[in-house]
């Protein structure tokens, strides 16, 4: 199936590991061209030098941005405009909120969650719907959690502001229809990234049980009996942001080998 993506602009948040990676490596074998960002420069540039060389494609460059700074998302978009005319795909994606339940969390907590998980995402997107609506045409796709469709235990900062993105996805997707940009939101279950892993630990350590025995113990409740791999939800996010999807929008969907109950 021909996605559509080559020479397509291209920028994925969140790209330096995990999820955000796999996606740009993705892209990148579609022959986008692909800018990624993440707060750490030197995490950063090893991720754009592993794209490179593992697809061949010499068009991936990086951006350090900080998703909660306005200014430096600003600056990203600057970056972008100086080698590119337009953009065609934004992948927003973020960093998890810290794990807890409510009365772990105090003003301060609320606040960085807000501007890492939906304010970043509502700033990102205002940024690049100038370009998609010249050119009559653009895909958004926002990552989150499968938390935007059954809540999860002890994650209350991801089970408030991942919902928000939903509510965000679907009135975007209403407004801007008309000018063929199609906006999605895909939430990951169980994949096997370093954020699932860091989740296990705390909640191992909060059992009292080993880490391991707490994934084995995770993975019999996945009806497909095995986590999911990076690469695995990138290819549906990619779908989404290609031009493959004609007419898939205002969605909610979650990658997780059948995990979530809810409808």
């Amino acid at each position: 199936m021909d996605l559509y993506l080559e020479n397509k602009t291209v920028i994925v948040t969140g790209a330096s590991k995990g999820l955000g990676k796999a996606i740009a490596m993705e892209l990148a074998k579609e022959d986008a061209f692909v800018f990624i960002s993440s707060r750490t420069e030197s995490t950063l540039k090893e991720a754009a030098k592993e794209i490179i060389e593992t697809t061949g494609n010499e068009n991936v460059h990086y951006v350090t941005c900080d998703m909660k700074d306005k200014n430096q998302i600003e600056r990203l978009i600057n970056e972008v405009k100086k080698k590119r005319e337009t953009v065609d795909v934004l992948i927003n994606n973020a960093g998890g909120p810290p794990a807890g339940g409510f009365l772990d969390m105090d003003e301060a907590d609320w606040y960085h969650a807000f501007e890492q998980n939906l304010l970043s995402v509502v700033r990102m997107t205002k940024a690049v719907i100038p370009y998609m609506k010249k050119q009559q045409e653009g895909r958004i796709v926002n990552i989150t959690s499968s938390s935007i469709k059954q809540s999860i235990d002890q994650l209350i900062l991801s089970n408030t502001m991942r919902p928000g993105v939903l509510g965000l996805t679907k009135s975007l997707a209403q407004e801007f229809a008309p000018y063929n940009i199609l906006v999605n939101t895909v939430g990951p279950g169980m994949i096997e990234t370093d954020r699932t892993i860091e989740l296990n630990r705390a909640w191992a350590k909060e059992k009292g049980i080993d880490a391991e025995e707490l994934m084995k113990e995770a993975t019999e409740k996945i009806p497909m009996k095995r986590y999911g791999q990076p690469d695995e939800f990138a290819k549906m996010v990619v779908f989404l942001a290609s031009g493959a999807n004609t007419y898939i929008t205002g969605q909610g969907l979650v990658v997780d080998g059948a995990l979530v109950k809810a409808l």
